[in-house]
């Protein structure tokens, strides 16, 4: 399974809030730490926020934070919120998709089974379980 640009930006922002839930940061912080770009992770940002996973405040001292604390928001909730509109393979969607095979398909039966796995093992992780540690810098010696 190979996760899109946009659920990777929008994981990445997530365990960087998680790593200190009480301190706002915007898109381009983030952005700028991961060397990423802002406008894609503005747009998965914008998505956590409409799932309720994250808080934003616009102007002096805004940023995003977390909605509720790291502990209490699984990885399989975030990767769900980022990936509603990507189903895993088109006969996923909703409406059934145009595969012309789907009467006859062996395989979606073993791919539902994969993709429910794969999302049980998210269910047990949380934020805080992957938060990132803060960055130790090292100190250069004096000549």
């Amino acid at each position: 399974m190979r996760l899109t640009t946009f659920t990777d930006f929008g994981l990445r922002a997530m365990i960087r809030l998680a790593q200190d839930p009480q301190t706002p940061l915007s898109s381009a912080e983030i952005a700028e730490e991961f060397a990423i770009s802002r406008h894609h992770l503005a747009k998965a940002m914008a998505t956590l926020a409409r799932a309720g996973l994250i808080v934003t405040r616009r102007g002096g001292g805004g940023g995003a934070i977390l909605a509720r604390p790291p502990a209490e928001i699984s990885l399989g909730e975030v990767f769900r919120a980022l990936n509603a509109e990507e189903p895993l393979v088109e006969c996923f969607q909703s409406d059934g998709g145009h595969c012309v095979a789907t009467n006859r398909c062996r395989l979606r039966a073993r791919l539902v089974i994969a993709q429910e796995a794969f999302m049980a093992s998210l269910d047990q992780s949380t934020l805080a379980d992957v938060a990132l540690e803060p960055q130790a810098f090292a100190l250069e010696a004096a000549p």
